[in-house]
């Protein structure tokens, strides 16, 4: 595999704006045709579009649950997960429930991740726990959550929606999204068979490839094509 081909098999291409219509969920699948990434990451009703456009290629289907803030209740996550693994949808990216998280109820959070871990596994999808680390600042919270996920049998921890924005001391509201700091904790602290998902702020080469040096096996993008362009010019592969 190319360094390039092997950068985009990182890649899951993110459709997950508010405002993209079903006109855009259908050109940005083209992007991650054209690139040929490992999925694209969709909102639950673009789903089954999503998998009848991608049908036959090596992209696969990824769809949000609880997105983008963890609010809904287990037994709703749970239906929203069986609902998209259905439609057609072979990887899940979760979001936990942030405040129970941060008021200490470990219980909830590791019943919840299970629940919704083994609905993936008994479709034969893969899913992604999302700690949105803008919002779960603590090193002892994201450890103890690495520890939940490795139990709990996920596939992947992942850093963050994108969408986690937090209010600025001057009123404007920004957020951080992976760092590599988070992600060397994160490999640091799962089981071997947990990998690790960076998202939230990779929008240039550079980005991509120092959260694969910190441990990285996938990351959402938006920018999948401006990197991947950039990766052949510096690469002088395809």
């Amino acid at each position: 595999m190319s360094k390039v081909s092997e950068l985009a098999k990182m890649i899951d291409h993110s459709i997950l704006h508010p405002t993209f219509t079903d006109a855009d969920l259908e050109e940005q699948c083209n992007v991650a045709m054209k690139y040929n990434v490992a999925s694209v990451c969709v909102k639950p009703y673009a789903v089954k579009r999503a998998a009848e456009i991608l049908k036959g290629t090596d992209v696969k289907t990824g769809c949000v649950i609880g997105f983008p803030h963890g609010n809904s209740c287990t037994e709703v996550k749970v239906f929203e997960t069986e609902k998209a693994c259905k439609d057609g949808a072979v990887e899940i990216d979760m979001v936990i429930n942030i405040g129970k998280a941060l008021g200490g109820d470990w219980e909830y959070v590791e019943q919840e991740i299970k629940a919704v871990t083994d609905t993936c596994h008994k479709y034969g999808a893969i899913v992604k726990v999302i700690f949105e680390t803008d919002y779960i600042t603590r090193t002892e919270d994201k450890i103890r959550l690495c520890e939940i996920c490795t139990r709990a049998g996920a596939d992947f921890v992942k850093t963050s929606t994108g969408y986690g924005f937090v209010k600025q001391s001057n009123g404007d509201y920004n957020y951080k999204g992976a760092t590599v700091a988070d992600i060397e904790l994160m490999r640091r602290h799962c089981g071997p068979n947990v990998q690790v998902k960076a998202a939230g702020g990779v929008r240039t080469l550079d980005d991509l490839l120092a959260v694969k040096a910190a441990g990285a096996t996938r990351s959402g993008a938006t920018a999948t094509a401006a990197m991947l362009e950039e990766a052949k010019k510096r690469f002088g592969d395809s």
